[in-house]
C-alpha cells in the first residue's frame, strides 16, 4: 500500500520519539511529515491550515497541554483527520480516550505502544488509507435543481444490504440505502452526493418517504425469498427526529402497504448529538409504536457506553472505523468487547458494519453468537432483483455448509 500522499503530524515532547517517528514514516514512504514538541504548537498549525493533515500521532503525557486536551480541541475545531495516541494504555484509558474523542467528534484510529514499532505504525496508516478512501462515487454534490428533478420524477431508489447472523446464517434484517437512479441519463448517484444537500434544503423527509414507500412496496417480494422472518432497516437523521409527527407519518406509510412497525428498524446516525426534548420524545414514541431503533455509526459521534443504558435503542451498529483492521487493532478490540458485554447485559443487538477483509470476519467469529455482520465482504448494496439473486446464492451456500 502506498503511503506517499498521506500528510502526518507527530506531536510529542520527546525529541527522541519525534526522530523515531520520522525515521519510521520515511521508511514507510510517507513524504509529508511535520513534527511538534508541544500540543499548543500543533494546534496553532491546525488552526492555520485545518485541512493540511490526514492524521495526527500524539503523545498523551505532555506538559502544559496534554494529549487528551489536544484531542478535545481537535474535536472543537472539527478536525477531519484521524487521531492516533502514542502511549501504553490499559483498557480503562482506552475507554476514556474513545469516549472523549467521540463526544468531541474526533476520529480516534487507535494507539501505538512505546517503544514504537514500524509494523504498528504501518497498521494504522493502512487503516487511515481505508477510511480516507471510502467506497463512494467520485464527484461533487449534485445541485438543488438536480435533487428537485430526482424527487419530482420519483428517482429515489432503494438499494439493499443484508445484516447476517453468523451463528444461525440467517439474514435477520436488510438495510435500505438511498440512491438516485436516473433512467434518462443511465447512472446511479450515491447518497454522499445528495443527503447533506437534502438536509440543508429541508427536503430530507421527501427523500426518506419516497424511499420508504418504494422499499415497503418491494418488501413482500423479498420476504417471499426467505425461509425466516426478516426486517427492513431505514436511516433517519437526528434532524428528522425533531419532527414529533414523524412516528405518525411513518405509521401511515406502513398502513398503506399492510405492514406494522414491528417489521421495521429505524437507524439513527450518531454524527449529530441526540439531546433535544423533541428528539428524545420522538425516539420514545417510535419505540412505543413498536419500531426497533438502531444507533448507526457508533464510534464516530457523541454517544458513549453509559448513555446506551438510558436511550431506547434495540440495536447498535459499530462503525467501520472501529471494525477496519480489528484483527490487529487492540483499541478496536477493547471497544468492541465492551460494547458486546454491555449488549448482553442490556438486551440489545450489535451489528459490526463495514466488514471488508476476511481477517476481520475471522476475528469477529468469536462474537458470532452476539453480533450481526454487515459489509462488502458479505454483500454490497444491491437493487431488489440483484439482492434476490444474492439471497438464492446465500441460501444455497449456507444449506451446503450446515
Amino acid at each position: 500500500m502506498n503511503f506517499k500522499a498521506q500528510r502526518i503530524l507527530v506531536v510529542d515532547d520527546s525529541q527522541a520519539i519525534l526522530l523515531v517517528m520520522q525515521a519510521i514514516l520515511a521508511e514507510l514512504g510517507v513524504e509529508q511529515v511535520t513534527c511538534c514538541e508541544s500540543a499548543q504548537n500543533a494546534l496553532s498549525l491546525i488552526e492555520q491550515q485545518p485541512n493540511n493533515f490526514d492524521a495526527i500521532f500524539t503523545d498523551l503525557n505532555m506538559p502544559e497541554m496534554d494529549g487528551m486536551e489536544l484531542i478535545r480541541q481537535l474535536g472543537k475545531r472539527d478536525f477531519k483527520g484521524g487521531v492516533v495516541i502514542i502511549s501504553e494504555m490499559d483498557h480503562r484509558i482506552i475507554d476514556l480516550a474513545s469516549n472523549l474523542a467521540r463526544q468531541n467528534h474526533a476520529l480516534l484510529l487507535g494507539n501505538i505502544a512505546k517503544p514504537i514499532q514500524l509494523v504498528e505504525v504501518e497498521r494504522l496508516l493502512k487503516k487511515l488509507c481505508t477510511l480516507s478512501c471510502p467506497h463512494t462515487e467520485e464527484g461533487q454534490p449534485i445541485s438543488e435543481a438536480e435533487l428537485l428533478h430526482a424527487l419530482s420524477n420519483s428517482e429515489i431508489t432503494p438499494f439493499y444490504q443484508p445484516k447476517v447472523n453468523r451463528a444461525t446464517q440467517q439474514i435477520e434484517s436488510i438495510e435500505v440505502l438511498a440512491r438516485i437512479v436516473s433512467e434518462q441519463h443511465g447512472f446511479t448517484i450515491l447518497p454522499a452526493r445528495f443527503i447533506d444537500l437534502a438536509e440543508d434544503l429541508e427536503l430530507i423527509n421527501l427523500v426518506t418517504f419516497q424511499l420508504f414507500e418504494k422499499a415497503t412496496a418491494e418488501y413482500e417480494a423479498l420476504k417471499d425469498e426467505l425461509p425466516h422472518p426478516c426486517k427492513l432497516a431505514f436511516n433517519l437523521s437526528p434532524v428528522q427526529l425533531e419532527d414529533i409527527n414523524c412516528p405518525d407519518k411513518l405509521a401511515m406509510l406502513l398502513q398503506l402497504n399492510h405492514l406494522t412497525p414491528s417489521d421495521i428498524i429505524l437507524e439513527i446516525t450518531e454524527q449529530k448529538p441526540l439531546s433535544s426534548a423533541n428528539q428524545l420524545e420522538t425516539l420514545n414514541r417510535l419505540r412505543m409504536r413498536g419500531f426497533d431503533i438502531s444507533l448507526d455509526d457508533f464510534g464516530t459521534g457523541f454517544t458513549n457506553l453509559n448513555q446506551l443504558k438510558s436511550l431506547p435503542f434495540t440495536e447498535i451498529k459499530i462503525d467501520r472505523s472501529i471494525i477496519t483492521h480489528i484483527d490487529t487493532d487492540y483499541f478496536s478490540q477493547v471497544i468492541t468487547k465492551s460494547l458486546v458485554d454491555l449488549a448482553i447485559k442490556q438486551g440489545f443487538k450489535v451489528v459490526a458494519e463495514g466488514i471488508e477483509r476476511i481477517e476481520e470476519l475471522q476475528y469477529l467469529e468469536r462474537y458470532k453468537h452476539d453480533l450481526l455482520m454487515q459489509g462488502f465482504l458479505i454483500s454490497r448494496p444491491k437493487a431488489k432483483n440483484e439482492l434476490i439473486r444474492w439471497i438464492h446464492s446465500w441460501l444455497r451456500m449456507t444449506n451446503f455448509n450446515s
